[in-house]
């Protein structure tokens, strides 16, 4: 049996092939045709029973069977993965634009509104409905026969023209590899990072050490090596990846005019001026202008932090390091040298206080503390040896599972996600639980030793758990309001952002460290200097996101691909605008910039800003009745994890709060005060 066919547990990762795609894909595609076609032909008034769920389990088991194909091309690369997952995209895109075109499916979404069946349904039920007629407009149902056929040749040009994208740039990072006899061009880079350039070397069957563009080797370089040249190439050669600075074959050039050409020429059929208008027709902000306008208060607010961040950065360079102008390819080295002198410890003493399994054992115990769940190890198959499984239960009871794949490797995309790999839904009067994935590009362990994080990983370890729990922890058993699923884009990084929190109070991190060679836990002197170095240089990180944001939102608003202005003299704009820290001419940051070119984010990178406002506010309510207060975390978990979709996020929020939000405690989190 075709193992992407196989729906009666967990992915069968042992038995998956790539040449499994093609056969499953086009079964369940036959599939689902032949569905729609019977459930648009029948002549009875359409009822939830009869008409949704039915259409609903069809699109799941396809859903989840393009998931698995989709996934493996992420973390497990290979040509023949990709082959398989480009020959099937289209098709993909192709059904589902012909699904949010078809009249006659649209005109049963309106029967079903219209009829006695609509007084019976539940607010869930009907938010899904109301969901789904919105789509069908947003998808161009409504369009005259002629842009119907061109609004879905765009949808499927968009679709490949944004794998083509992540492509290139993984192969662009994946190429780059630079060896060194010995360790002297590399001084001033730690024990471990050596080691593990080490081990990089030994796998090419090489001796010396290799660095690459992979995270784990490329920010240590920066923030670590006193060899200025080298940083310097590491820089050029990072910033420029897939762009007209190396191999015309994997330039993303051509492919973000054309991306952006064609979101414009979409929205503009459905009667939008531009992609962003759009792209907000789905999420809490209403128009452009309110999200610019959110993000040039927070850019008012901050640009005077980020300056004298930016400032004594610069003083500190010319006075204690005899460097006269701080480049781009100085910032991460002059930071950390700053951050050593004026709070005396370095990321890299910390992180010996991070091994991996103390660290996850910290993890879990805090979710225990605050919800009352229990995560322990599970068997599943597996799509690489470095990934754990493991099983959530409440009361004795699975309410959901989760992969966890953290280090970095060839051929695995890189950042950091969750996605889900099965949703909760009623099946049959049984509940099926929610599974989801939590990917990362962490150190992988070097020798005998566990693999050790730095504080950031830690935090970027709890984002994505909280994204698992947004998934995994729902009460609600429809699917396409379940966990994540029609979750406002604006408000889905709430609980991630919102974990992100926990990482700086003593009473989580003292239960999740131990150093790796003496056993003893993170010294409190040493956690109250990273608690005084927290919003060390805040303000410049603060002026980056809302750099990221605006000229996402400006792209898609203003910018016209082949018109006088070229997207760099976009970004260039915004810059001079917000940013403090001005990088060389040749950085080419859109070429990399995977969230809006083939990620969800496009027109809603401004969300993660957003949405910090929602966590930061919904964190203080911690902060107010104490951080592990399991009462708190029951109300978090009941009235934002638990609704997923069902209800808008601005409900939800009020619903746990007990008011609109605030932007005060975003301020203040980041050392902002009002008054200042």
């Amino acid at each position: 049996m075709n193992p992407l066919l196989d729906f009666t547990g967990l992915p069968k990762y042992n038995t998956i092939k790539p040449e499994h795609a093609t056969p499953a894909i086009d079964q369940l595609l036959a599939e689902n045709e032949a569905l729609v076609e019977r459930l648009t032909h029948d002549q009875s008034t359409p009822t939830w029973a009869d008409f949704i769920r039915p259409l609903d389990e069809g699109l799941e088991r396809l859903g989840r069977a393009w998931s698995q194909v989709s996934h493996l091309n992420s973390v497990v690369s290979s040509p023949e993965q990709r082959d398989a997952y480009n020959q099937n995209l289209p098709k993909i895109t192709q059904f589902y634009s012909n699904l949010s075109q078809n009249l006659a499916l649209y005109a049963k979404y309106k029967e079903l509104k219209a009829s006695a069946e609509w007084g019976r349904l539940n607010d869930t039920q009907r938010k899904i409905v109301d969901d789904e007629l919105r789509d069908f407009v947003l998808g161009g149902a409504e369009l005259p026969e002629e842009q119907k056929a061109r609004f879905k040749v765009i949808q499927e040009e968009l679709a490949n023209l944004s794998a083509k994208f992540e492509e290139h740039l993984l192969d662009a990072t994946d190429a780059f590899g630079q060896y060194f006899e010995d360790a002297t061009p590399l001084a001033g880079l730690p024990d471990d990072c050596l080691a593990a350039a080490k081990e990089a070397a030994e796998a090419d069957g090489k001796t010396g050490y290799k660095l690459t563009l992979q995270y784990p080797s490329y920010f240590p370089v920066m923030q670590y090596c006193h060899n200025r040249e080298l940083r310097a190439e590491m820089y050029r050669a990072f910033v420029t990846r897939a762009s007209e600075f190396g191999p015309g074959e994997l330039d993303n050039t051509q492919l973000i005019d054309q991306i952006l050409a064609l979101r414009t020429e979409a929205a503009e059929l459905l009667g939008y001026q531009t992609f962003a208008e759009i792209s907000l027709a789905t999420k809490m902000a209403d128009t452009p202008d309110q999200v610019m306008r959110f993000l040039r208060d927070l850019a008012s607010r901050s640009k005077p932090f980020a300056q004298k961040d930016w400032e004594e950065l610069n003083a500190f360079a010319r006075n204690e390091l005899g460097m006269e102008k701080v480049e781009a390819w100085d910032v991460p080295y002059v930071s950390e040298r700053l951050r050593v002198a004026r709070y005396a410890f370095s990321d890299q003493e910390v992180r010996q206080y991070f091994p991996e399994p103390v660290v996850l054992d910290g993890l879990f115990k805090l979710l225990s503390t605050i919800y009352g769940v229990t995560i322990k190890p599970d068997q599943a198959e597996i799509w690489h040896k470095d990934v754990k499984f493991y099983r959530i239960e409440h009361d004795g009871q699975l309410i959901g599972q989760f992969y966890l794949d953290m280090y970095a490797r060839t051929g695995k995309r890189g950042g950091a996600w969750m996605d889900d790999a099965i949703a909760r839904i009623e099946k049959q009067g049984q509940i099926q639980t929610p599974v989801a994935y939590l990917v990362c590009n962490f150190s992988a362990p070097v020798g005998d030793k566990p693999a050790l994080f730095t504080h950031d990983e830690v935090i970027t370890l709890f984002h994505e758990a909280g994204h698992g729990l947004h998934h995994l922890m729902t009460h609600v058993s429809e699917r396409p309001v379940s966990g994540i699923n029609g979750v406002e884009w604006d408000a889905v990084e709430l609980p991630s952002q919102f974990m992100e929190n926990f990482c700086w109070e003593w009473d989580v991190l003292s239960h999740m460290t131990r150093h790796i060679d003496t056993g003893t836990a993170l010294p409190r002197e040493l956690f109250d200097k990273m608690l005084a170095a927290k919003n060390f240089q805040c303000g410049m990180q603060f002026a980056r996101q809302l750099e990221l944001g605006m000229f996402d939102m400006q792209v898609h608003t203003h910018f016209r691909p082949g018109q006088d202005k070229t997207i760099l003299d976009v970004l260039d704009a915004v810059r001079k605008e917000v940013a403090v820290v001005i990088p060389p001419a040749f950085n080419r940051l859109p070429h990399s910039f995977s969230h809006i070119f083939a990620g969800g984010y496009a027109a809603g990178y401004y969300s993660y800003k957003w949405a910090e406002v929602l966590s930061a506010d919904a964190y203080a309510a911690f902060e107010e009745q104490g951080v592990l207060n399991p009462e708190i975390g029951r109300r978090f978990w009941h009235e934002i994890l638990a609704v997923g979709g069902s209800r808008p996020a601005l409900e939800s929020f009020k619903a746990f709060r007990g008011r609109e939000p605030q932007i005060d405690a975003l301020l203040r989190h980041n050392g902002m005060v009002a008054a200042a």
